[in-house]
């Protein structure tokens, strides 16, 4: 279930554990008004909006669920770069640790002291994601299991969020009768769902533009370089359009799927459409392309704020894929 600002939606899906392909079997849409920016702003608004959504999908699937798993978005999401490293195996007698294979309880040791940072009370980790592994001095490994060494060492990019927005989100989800699975990054899922393994490797970032915050998950080598979410979306193009038409939102949502173009320049100065009037105003018209301005100067806003983030992931070769919008 992706809960976001403007609407909520439930997918339902069957997954084939041998060819590892993914039926949807039932999907359930609700409008939100509950939530804002990741906060929840009204819990019993919000609770039945998630039930509409939810009870839509468990019709079309015609199944029963009892487990669900969980979107998370908001500014209050963090990634960090962190690593640890542990001496596999034991040292024989003398000071020199002598080669042991790696085993799967390594791994999970080395993921263990590489998420044992220190966080504030209000913040959890949401994620361990590993970039890559490191034994003695051979860098870039993927999976460390069978290998040989004496030294291996995790680098990892773990998703922070805060506690309460995790917590109240899982709470309205048991109201609704079933247990919460997981939790997981909005990002993250949006990039999974989108990118292909050679998108991975040679660089890519996947943005995801929501109503109120807009996802940000930046890829290279196959793992996860930066990830970071800003609290600003599509609806900030809604009411631009809705402020300077002096409209209501709802009316000026209408307008910005109907005539507007990110691009002011692909866009007609001749084709012109009537601006709706309230108690008895003027009639008013207005070009697509003096619409499309004001959709590009914030379009292009979201964008130079989406690439400040990606600069911080501090890649030094360019990201091959560039930008996926989803």
């Amino acid at each position: 279930m992706d809960i976001g600002s403007n609407k909520i939606c439930c997918a339902i899906t069957e997954i084939n554990p041998t060819s590892d392909s993914v039926k949807l079997l039932g999907i359930g849409t609700s409008p939100a008004t509950g939530i804002n920016k990741g906060s929840i702003t009204h819990r019993d608004k919000l609770i039945d909006e998630m039930e509409n959504a939810f009870q839509q999908a468990q019709t079309m699937a015609d199944i029963n669920i009892d487990n669900i798993s969980l979107g998370i978005s908001g500014d209050h999401v963090r990634g960090i770069n962190t690593q640890g490293a542990i001496t596999i195996g034991g040292t024989n007698g003398s000071n020199v640790p002598i080669q042991h294979e790696i085993t799967d309880n390594d791994v999970s040791n080395v993921l263990e002291l590489a998420k044992a940072i220190s966080l504030p009370m209000d913040r959890d980790i949401l994620h361990v994601l590993p970039q890559e592994y490191v034994i003695d001095s051979m860098d870039s490994i993927q999976d460390p299991v069978g290998l040989t060494g004496r030294r291996l060492e995790a680098r990892v990019h773990l998703i922070t969020v805060a506690t309460s927005a995790a917590t109240n989100l899982a709470s309205c989800a048991e109201e609704l009768g079933v247990s919460v699975d997981g939790i997981i990054y909005q990002g993250l899922a949006s990039s999974l769902s989108t990118l292909e393994h050679d998108e991975k490797k040679l660089g890519v970032v996947c943005v995801d533009i929501g109503a109120s915050t807009t996802d940000i998950v930046v890829y290279l080598d196959g793992g996860v370089r930066h990830t970071s979410t800003i609290g600003i979306g599509a609806a900030s193009i809604t009411n631009d359009i809705a402020v300077m038409l002096q409209i209501g939102i709802d009316e000026a949502e209408k307008i910005k799927k109907t005539y507007g173009s990110a691009k002011a320049s692909m866009s007609s100065p001749d084709l012109e459409f009537e601006v709706p009037a309230k108690n008895g105003g003027l009639k008013r018209t207005i070009s697509e392309h003096e619409l499309s301005r004001y959709v590009e100067a914030r379009t292009a806003e979201i964008l130079q704020l989406v690439m400040r983030e990606v600069a911080k992931a501090d890649i030094k070769e360019k990201l091959t894929y560039g930008m996926v919008i989803t």
